[in-house]
């Protein structure tokens, strides 16, 4: 990896108490990647944490939104951005920790035997912290409820931690892409699988966030129920 292009895109809503955490966190690891946070105008002041830093740090740059327009969206327009400057690899990330950065070195070495990489919670060696019981249900619950529909052999297909190849994103119709909140991560495998590109998982930890307030809501859960039967029927129509 050490002659790729490597840029670590993380997407912000009020995550003024992480954002000057996580960036040196990600230096440390992988001091020569740069890092683009696209943030959607955050009322307490995120993006403008993140311009002050870029300032002063030239691997920092700041995408600003207008208004909040949900996850899946922020990663697209991240994607295009890098896609655009040449990156030759490029790994989504939350800001929370709940995708420690001291996983960012086995994540990236997946590259070197697949297109696309997961960091995941349910393969061997992968687990979760500090989960409340109905929380583990649901989101296995869920990985298993679009595994079945989709048929992607991926186990933690809702998984966010994730390092890309550029031909896949640019193989992937990116204006194409429907969903909004987290059935964002599902869609993607799904449209990665379908074109032929190899997925492997690695196992990381993921725990819950220590600061700052979850993004999750009713819309995301009922939007993640719908989107793999609109991919999978969406599909048989191409």
């Amino acid at each position: 990896m050490a002659d790729r292009r490597i840029v670590i895109v993380i997407p912000t809503y009020n995550e003024a108490e992480n954002i000057g955490l996580i960036i040196p966190a990600i230096h440390e690891v992988v001091p020569a990647a740069d890092i683009l946070v696209v943030d959607d105008s955050s009322p307490d002041g995120t993006g403008r944490i993140v311009a002050d830093l870029a300032t002063t740090d030239p691997q920092v740059r700041l995408l600003s939104r207008e208004g909040k327009q949900g996850l899946g969206k922020a990663y697209v327009a991240g994607f295009k951005d890098c896609l655009a400057r040449g990156y030759d690899v490029i790994v989504q990330m939350d800001c929370d920790f709940s995708h420690p950065p001291h996983f960012l070195g086995d994540v990236l070495a997946g590259l070197e035997r697949a297109d696309v990489v997961i960091g995941s919670r349910y393969v061997r060696g992968g687990e979760t912290e500090d989960w409340p019981l109905k929380r583990k249900i649901l989101s296995m619950g869920g990985n298993l409820y679009a595994r079945t529909i989709l048929g992607v052999p991926v186990i933690d297909l809702t998984g966010g931690f994730k390092a890309w190849k550029r031909e896949v994103l640019q193989a992937i119709a990116l204006d194409e892409v429907g969903a909004a909140g987290y059935a964002f991560q599902m869609e993607m495998n799904f449209r990665a699988h379908r074109k032929g590109f190899r997925i492997v998982e690695v196992p990381i930890t993921f725990p819950d966030r220590t600061r700052g307030e979850s993004k999750l809501g009713s819309g995301i859960f009922w939007e993640s129920l719908k989107m793999p039967w609109r991919l999978r029927f969406g599909a048989r129509k191409r």
